[in-house]
């Protein structure tokens, strides 16, 4: 197939799957047809129908040949897309990320924007519109071929693919195979007739194909006698074969043929009695034993059977078309039906060993270096000792956070019982806690690990095994601080795991690239909790620069955040924004759609749409916040309170703000900045009812060497009617050059108001410019919105009047409107959001609602939502005048 061979075309994409595991590339391979395969024109002719409708569904029972007929249907029509969807691909992210390679290594490139999914569980909405837009842009239809989609049971993978399939248009040919009925709105394309069907009686052989079949097996059988097999079987394609296999054996076929009665029988007697009991002693052992396996090798059959002779028989079982599959590169596998049945026949014959066979294969696994297959039969094995030392030895155990694997961990680790106790298990235990932010269980689990680990060192000597389980240690102790907000412990936490790295394997530390930036970032954050910006910034944006592909993408996300979070606690918006969308695209880059990181960047990009007065769009970065799984450290819980206290601010509720910016953090010292800014709306809210005293003396306590503290204290003292302590404090603090407009822009301010109040106009003027200057770089608004009354008599005159038109006042009337009454002081204009200048662009165009919805991929709700909040901040009720507003404003 094209795209498999060395020579075959071959674009570049990922070379794992989300799993960090290599693709598995028989799941791209068109099954091979075996030589007694009958080619049947009817279903081919059937099925070139597929050409012409975007969906096509070959539904039957196991054994209907099914998969055969696409086979040989797509292996004359190139390039044909194939991924066969066994048990191992879960997940939306696993599903999307086989299904671009399957399109990438079948020579059908995506251009390098479509991306791939990072993470097995979940897949982003914007990557399925960038590879239905990509693939609604080709000369012919794409032809894909999801083989034994009846395993594909979430019913978001099939919205999933409905929402490509609908939006790709006429650029995708899909075909499903399938036992079952597929999770997709089936009617919709019945009902307008693009859809091709071939279902279980159409599959069905004939009495003519039937007899044609045996003749291929070298069995002549007459049309009538074929017609009464074709009734016992009921046409089932493998039963059939069946008959054929043992009537092969039988020393009179043509008896064999007449007398078989599928009604006396079920098909696993049928199968065990025809097929396995036909085996060698030796060959049925083996197949009962690697029924426990979903793929196997003559090596790992070896070590189930404690034999050396799995070669030859698998070989032997392929050839003979005994139910085995050959994968390539040496793997075989059951036929699904054929290996059900050999494990119920497993318990039977041979009760308590299936156990043991799983721990075999967990140990052979393991030996070879595949983890992921390790865990699951250790895990089926019930051995969590090994299991969990497994993970650990690996180094892996920063994989239960990072989302990569992290769900998938969770629920397999989940069946552990308390009766497994080792260190690995309680290094799983306290990461599996800690993961979920309950430190004292975290913590509990983790000094039972530390002390048994302590008790191994002294009876061992230090081995690589024990540093990496004491590696793993320092990773969930740096988290603890972080959780705890305990700087100290962080830092002897980082030093801790510094001095280990150097006893751990290189090669260890290499293939997890996750576990080194998760420590950087827990030490991070704990000193950003601690006020220690530069010392913060350094593990930080080590991170935030570092390698690792989707391995690194939550950590990368994760610091990115929280160096928005300084720039924003400095003044400086832009600097803030730009980090904080970087952290989103980082893990939406890789697919992460929910990331289960820090989700600071979101809190950020709330408080700064705060200061912009775009509150509609803070209070929906604040309701997507406050639904994700975040891990609760104090840094973001600081953040998350801030952020919803100004919200409730700049909205009036001034209760509700107090309320909501006293969270209980429950850390181990208190940080200055959390302290100072929950001071800072404190102080506001009392100033708004009129205490300017009480507002003085919140800040007095925490202002020194918080310039923003200092800066809002001034401007309490000047709400007292203090205006010479104000400008004397402002003198005295001098912003310096790490502080931003957010907060030069209010000191300038304030020293503005005091100058109008003292009657120099000319001062004032000059002060006001200077904040409009720093504030229009920034769309810095909340600061003239909660000066008062006194800006507005100078936004009306020129030149502030222009410093002001467009961002923050509206700007000049369009021609031939009628000019501002001059006693009018000019509106604060709430800017649109993007999406919001998407829908108005749209507007201006004279498109309807569903028109916009389509053309934006987003549902008709969501943009009549839009709709009314452009209503609200441009003062209109209709469409028409929304657009004359607009334009009037020079917004389109």
């Amino acid at each position: 197939m094209a795209g498999l061979d060395d020579n075959g075309p071959r674009s570049k994409g990922p070379e794992a799957d989300p799993q960090g595991d290599p693709f598995l590339r028989t799941r791209f391979a068109v099954p091979t047809r075996p030589a007694t395969f009958l080619r049947r024109n009817r279903l081919v002719r059937h099925l070139d129908q597929a050409l012409r409708t975007p969906l096509t569904m070959v539904n039957g029972a196991a054994g209907a040949g099914k998969t055969l007929l696409v086979a040989d249907w797509a292996a004359r029509r190139e390039p044909v897309a194939w991924l066969t969807t066994d048990a191992g691909i879960q997940g939306p992210g696993m599903f999307w990320a086989y299904l671009l390679q399957a399109l990438r290594v079948s020579g059908l490139p995506l251009s390098e924007g479509v991306g791939s999914p990072a993470e097995a569980g979940r897949v982003d909405r914007t990557l399925l519109t960038r590879l239905a837009t990509d693939l609604s842009t080709r000369d012919r239809p794409v032809i894909v071929v999801l083989d034994e989609f009846d395993r594909v049971t979430d019913p978001e993978i099939a919205e999933q693919l409905e929402f490509v399939l609908h939006h790709t248009g006429r650029g995708m040919r899909l075909i499903l195979v399938t036992r079952t009925e597929p999770l997709l709105p089936l009617h919709r394309y019945r009902a307008v007739g693009d859809m091709t069907e071939i279902r279980d009686a159409e599959l069905a052989f004939t009495p003519e194909e039937a007899a044609a079949l045996m003749e291929r097996h070298g069995l002549h059988l007459p049309v009538p006698a074929a017609r009464t097999l074709v009734e016992r079987t009921r046409g089932w394609a493998a039963g059939l074969r069946l008959c054929a296999l043992a009537a092969q054996e039988s020393p009179d076929p043509a008896t064999y043929l007449k007398e078989f009665e599928a009604d006396r029988t079920t098909v696993a007697d049928f199968l065990l009695a025809e097929v396995l009991k036909r085996q060698t002693p030796e060959t049925q052992d083996l197949l009962l034993r690697v029924s426990v396996l979903e793929r196997f090798s003559p090596e790992l059959a070896n070590a189930l059977t404690e034999r050396a002779d799995a070669e030859p028989i698998l070989a032997g079982l392929h050839r003979e078309n005994a139910f085995v599959e050959h994968l390539g590169h040496g793997w075989y596998r059951l036929h699904p039906l054929f290996r059900e049945i050999l494990q119920a026949h497993l318990r039977v014959r041979s009760p308590g060993l299936e156990p043991e066979l799983h721990r075999r294969a967990a140990a052979w696994l393991r030996r070879s270096g595949s983890l992921a297959e390790t865990l699951g039969h250790g895990a089926a094995a019930g051995d969590w000792e090994f299991t969990a030392a497994a993970l650990v030895d690996d180094l892996a155990i920063g994989q239960l956070f990072t989302g990569l694997r992290s769900d998938d961990l969770a629920e397999l680790f989940s069946r552990m019982g308390p009766e497994a106790t080792s260190p690995a298990t309680d290094l799983v235990r306290a990461a599996r806690e800690l993961s979920r932010s309950d430190l004292d269980r975290g913590l509990t689990h983790l000094q039972h690990a530390k002390q048994s680990l302590a008790g191994e060192e002294r009876a061992a000597g230090d081995t690589p095994g024990l540093a990496a389980a004491r590696l793993s240690c320092a990773l969930l102790e740096a988290l603890a601080a972080r959780l705890a907000g305990s700087p100290e412990q962080a830092e002897r936490a980082a030093a801790e795991a510094e001095r280990l790295r150097e006893k751990v394997p290189a090669h260890l530390l290499d293939k997890h690239p996750e576990l080194t930036a998760l420590l950087l970032v827990h030490l991070g954050s704990a000193r950003l909790w601690a006020g220690r910006f530069d010392d913060a910034r350094t593990a930080l944006t080590a991170v935030a620069d570092c390698s690792g592909g989707a391995s690194t993408a939550l950590p990368r996300e994760d610091s990115l955040g929280r160096l928005a979070l300084i720039d924003y606690l400095n003044g400086w918006l832009d600097r803030a924004e730009r980090k904080a969308r970087a952290a989103i695209a980082e893990t939406e880059r890789f697919g992460l759609s929910q990331p289960s990181g820090s989700g600071v960047g979101r809190l950020v990009l709330a408080a700064v749409a705060v200061d912009r007065n775009e509150l509609d769009q803070a209070q929906a970065l604040l309701d997507v916040a406050a639904d994700d799984p975040a891990m609760r450290d104090p840094v973001t819980e600081a953040g998350r309170a801030i952020a919803t206290a100004r919200l409730l601010l700049a909205r009036g509720d001034t209760r509700a703000a107090l309320q909501a910016v006293e969270p209980d953090l429950g850390a181990d010292v208190v940080s200055p900045w959390a302290q100072g800014h929950t001071a800072l709306v404190a102080s506001a809210a009392h100033l708004a009812e009129g205490r300017p005293e009480t507002a003085v003396e919140l800040l007095d306590a925490v202002s020194e060497g918080q310039v923003a503290c200092a800066v809002e204290a001034a401007r309490a003292r000047l709400a007292a009617g203090r205006p010479a302590e104000a400008i004397d404090l402002l003198d005295r603090v001098h912003p310096d050059g790490r502080s931003g407009p957010a907060v030069t822009v209010r000191a300038a301010l304030v020293r503005a108001q005091a100058a109008d109040r003292a009657g120099d106009a000319v001062t004032s003027r000059r002060l006001v410019a200077q904040a409009l200057h720093e504030a229009r770089r920034e769309r810095l608004r909340r600061p003239f919105v909660e000066a008062g009354p006194w800006i507005r008599p100078f936004l009306g005159m020129a030149p502030l009047r222009g410093l002001a038109a467009g961002w923050l006042t509206p700007g000049p009337p369009s021609h031939g409107a009628a000019p501002r009454p001059a006693d009018q002081p000019p509106p604060v204009v709430e800017e649109l959001s993007e999406r919001e200048r998407d829908v108005l662009q749209r507007l201006a165009q004279m498109m309807s609602t569903e028109e916009i919805a389509a053309d934006l991929y987003v549902s008709v709700n969501t943009v009549k939502t839009h709709l009314k909040s452009v209503y609200r901040k441009l003062a209109v009720n209709r469409r028409n005048d929304a657009v004359r507003r607009a334009r009037e404003l020079r917004l389109l």
